[in-house]
């Protein structure tokens, strides 16, 4: 079952999602930084989710795995972004191909498809999609699935501001799940990590702190438990 908005509701959505996507860049890297050769390096794909949409650079959750992967030991540089608000799959996959980054990272994290799932598209295109994604974040990590890592589309349903908009979260929350059965299918076929972080989107329903200001992006305090979830499967994944 795809989701269907009321036509007068469409156009507010399609701002918060995508409306500030212009504002954002594209391809950020890391600031400048004093680095030894046994550092490792990190490129972290994705969409709003990955750029942080509405909380401020360190609360991006790549950049807060980073955080806590240094204060427990592991030398993990401060993540290259390529994200942004509102893309898919395909969208990400066109962006990586103009940012022409030929860097080999030693570890690379994906998290994409909202947008894909809000915007009504099959999840068979999903699964191709994501499957070129895969095989392109692999490339990136000098062809180690054993360093590429994927964590699962949060259920924006459970979001105030889709409350607020009469969206049905049952609709959206089982639409998520279809996308992210898909993923976690082609990663476990691709021999790469896969993180279920969904749970947690849903048990923040009704606590205004996980959320950003907009209350449909998550705040700090939200993505920081997506990066702790993350952490364990990132020291497993690394020498």
């Amino acid at each position: 079952m795809l989701l269907r908005l009321p036509l007068l509701l469409f156009p507010c959505f399609l701002w918060v999602f995508q409306g500030c996507a212009v504002q954002q860049p594209a391809t950020l890297a890391a600031e400048p930084r004093t680095v030894s050769g046994a550092e490792i390096s990190y490129l972290a794909l994705g969409d709003s989710y990955t750029i942080g949409e509405g909380v401020g650079p360190a609360e991006r959750w790549p950049v807060q795995l980073a955080a806590l992967a240094r204060r427990q030991g592991i030398a993990l540089q401060a993540p290259d972004i390529i994200a942004r608000t509102g893309w898919t799959t395909a969208e990400l996959q066109a962006a990586i191909s103009a940012a022409n980054n030929q860097r080999t990272y030693g570890l690379v994290s994906l998290l994409i498809g909202v947008n894909n799932q809000f915007r009504g598209q099959s999840g068979v295109l999903y699964r191709q999609q994501f499957r070129d994604l895969l095989h392109t974040a692999v490339r990136f990590a000098g062809g180690r699935p054993g360093r590429v890592f994927v964590l699962s589309i949060p259920d924006w349903g459970q979001a105030p501001f889709a409350r607020r908009s009469g969206v049905e979260p049952s609709i959206v929350g089982a639409e998520i799940d279809h996308f992210n059965a898909v993923a976690q299918d082609e990663c476990h076929q691709a021999g790469i990590a896969y993180i279920d972080i969904t749970p947690l989107t849903r048990a923040a329903a009704g606590d205004a702190a996980q959320f950003a200001r907009d209350g449909l992006h998550y705040s700090g305090p939200q993505t920081q438990r997506w990066a702790a979830l993350a952490l364990p499967v990132v020291r497993g994944l690394l020498p």
